[in-house]
């Protein structure tokens, strides 16, 4: 690369586009530029020395002409993009600098992208964290020596797990995966935008605001980097005047690091056919609040676990409840998206469980500042896909290595990170030219510590699919935690993909389920809870969940499952409307409406919707929600 390192002009027109700070009040990713460190040269309207002349934005104003959409984007070239700025990505890329900083290889490029407007905005977890991998990558993350420590830390003092039934919660013992001592309670929201403050410091180039939405290919057919998308397009599809075209950053390495059910893995999956071996992934959807709850109520470090009561026996699921912080608590709901009953409504099931004793006695006179919902992998170690591609590699829970009895995914995400940033530096300075394999990436998996306790639990989360549902998984699943502790000549497959375990409502076990209104205390209606998450997107442009004919959509799904989108979503983005009148609704009496401004990236209509006809697609960089506290 160059002898110094620079931030192209195009790169800092993009910054600086109407069309991204329009698209929210969010801070510019400008001020990272002006946070570097002393020893990066300052930002000039100068190419990087190894790259071709970057042709310049005309100073012309913009027309609506569609030729734009098609016009040749900007580019910028660095060793390692990393699309995706959670635990996974930050740690390989500060893995990565720290190895070229410690090779005295300061030219090494490494360029993060961030769909969100600020680092960790789109992140949601519980989240009890187990500190292994952040002891690894940053030794000194926690002591009190160190005045650039992460502060958000609670100790976890106390486990409980509970069986609940609509009226009781029954101590069970739980599993000794789900033993926390040593571990910590965070807000990842918040320890996320820490993450990212040393990726910095070492030198990473850490971009929030830009939404990476397709995958680039070289001649050979390897990956080459990612381009981020157009800002400044109507809802007709045509340029704006606020229009600019999207970028392209051209790497020698790209790892993927999108969290579940990431829009460019699934296209690198299937281009590469990286579940060729591997079993399909499942899904469970968590909702979370927090509160901040009276003195008297809080256990500081208390860590509880709840299965039962809302959810059926044959639905997958359970709670959390973490207290951290000052009188805050953590509260979440967990359905497995492989439920049948298309009535279950999981949003609702999360607001009538905290009328339940065993939270409204905690949560009475507290006050709700927080809410968000996320989908999460659950497929587990049968379902992983083969990680590496040519020219990069999937990381972090793009992957799939949440740990689900022990309800932890944090740590293995950023270990697998940090694998990848090892095999990706050593290939990138082994080969000079061509694209690259990280055969090491796939060898270092199967040799950590990710792969033993996947490996370990990998049959308790399928064993939920039995004649007995709830009460037989919770029974082979003690016998796996306690006696087997996957030592056995069997792995137990998944039934299928979730999308096609729903049940039609015409189905003789299926029964319409009838949902308490929220009182305003405990429980909320879905707006009131959407509005706490911040989400925001600016509603000239294309509706980014795509779905071809809405009407087709609607006379193809709505008779057969009444309604189910409506019921899934966490957010309140999809509605059928009533329509009166004689030819109204092609006849269904309902229009299929897709309210866009609401979505918080959950990803859960990608995969429950029966057909596969929603697709999840990045809206324009820097929107969404704007989570706290999550």
């Amino acid at each position: 690369m160059a002898a110094t390192r620079r931030i192209s002009s195009a790169l800092l027109r993009r910054i600086n586009s109407p069309a991204l700070l329009s698209s929210s009040s969010r801070c510019s990713p400008l001020h990272l530029l002006q946070q570097r460190p002393t020893s990066t040269p300052t930002p000039t309207a100068t190419t990087l020395g190894t790259l071709g002349t970057l042709r310049s934005f005309s100073s012309a104003p913009r027309l609506q002409n569609e030729s734009l959409l098609t016009a040749e984007r900007e580019f910028d070239e660095v060793d390692v993009v990393i699309v995706g700025g959670g635990p996974a990505g930050l740690s390989a890329a500060i893995r990565l600098k720290q190895l070229a900083n410690a090779s005295n290889n300061p030219d090494f490029r490494v360029l993060l992208l961030e769909k969100a407007g600020d680092m960790g905005a789109h992140i949601l977890s519980g989240a009890v964290i187990e500190p292994s991998a952040l002891n690894e990558l940053l030794p000194d993350w926690n002591s009190p020596d160190n005045p650039a420590r992460f502060e958000g830390t609670t100790a976890v003092t106390s486990d409980r797990m509970r069986f609940l039934t609509k009226k009781w919660a029954i101590p069970m013992p739980g599993p000794p995966q789900m033993n926390n001592h040593g571990n910590f309670i965070v807000s990842l929201n918040e320890m996320v935008k820490w993450l990212a403050e040393r990726a910095e410091e070492v030198g990473v180039d850490v971009f929030p605001g830009f939404a990476a939405s397709e995958v680039l290919y070289g001649p050979d057919g390897g990956v080459m980097g990612v381009a981020t998308n157009d800002l400044g397009i109507g809802k007709d599809g045509k340029p704006k005047p606020s229009f600019e075209r999207g970028m392209e950053f051209h790497a020698r390495c790209t790892l993927f690091a999108e969290g579940c059910h990431g829009s460019l893995t699934k296209q690198v999956i299937k281009k590469f056919d990286l579940r060729r071996d591997s079993q399909p992934q499942t899904y469970g959807l968590g909702l979370k609040e927090v509160w901040e709850i009276k003195p008297e109520n809080f256990v500081k470090g208390q860590v509880s676990h709840t299965l039962g009561w809302p959810l059926p026996n044959n639905t997958y699921g359970g709670s959390w409840m973490y207290h951290f912080g000052d009188n805050k608590v953590s509260l979440g709901f967990v359905v497995g998206l492989d439920y049948p009953n298309p009535y279950l409504t999981p949003y609702s099931e999360f607001q009538r469980m905290k009328h339940h004793p065993f939270f409204s006695s905690v949560l009475a006179g507290g006050k709700c500042i927080s809410y968000g919902a996320r989908a999460l992998n659950e497929g587990g170690f049968q379902s992983i896909p083969k990680v590496s591609f040519p020219g990069g590699a999937l990381i972090g829970d793009t992957a799939g290595f949440l740990n689900v009895p022990k309800i932890k995914g944090t740590h293995t995400s950023m270990k697998s990170g940090m694998l990848a940033a090892e095999a990706t530096y050593a290939a990138l300075t082994e080969k000079t030219s061509g694209t690259v394999m990280l055969y090491a990436y796939e060898d270092a998996l199967r040799a950590s510590t990710i792969w033993k306790e996947l490996k370990q639990v990998r049959n308790m989360r399928p064993s939920f699919h039995n004649p007995l549902g709830l009460i037989g998984g919770v029974l082979y699943s003690g016998l796996e935690a306690y006696i087997l502790k996957g030592r056995v000549p069997w792995t137990l497959k998944h039934p299928g993909p979730d999308h096609a375990a729903t049940l039609p409502a015409s189905h003789p076990s299926v029964q319409k389920i009838s949902y308490p209104k929220p009182d305003g205390i405990l429980s909320f209606d879905i707006l009131t809870s959407v509005s706490r998450t911040g989400t925001n997107h600016e509603e000239d442009q294309p509706v980014h969940l795509r779905v071809k004919d809405w009407q087709a959509h609607a006379r193809r799904e709505f008779p057969r499952f009444d309604g189910l989108e409506n019921r899934f979503c966490p957010a309140g983005v999809y509605e059928y409307v009533e329509e009166e009148g004689e030819g109204k609704g092609d006849g269904l009496g309902v229009r299929f409406q897709i309210n866009a401004q609401n979505c918080i990236h959950c990803k859960t209509c990608d995969i429950k919707a029966p057909s596969q006809d929603i697709e999840w697609s990045t809206p324009q960089g820097g929107e969404g929600p704007k989570y706290y506290m999550t």
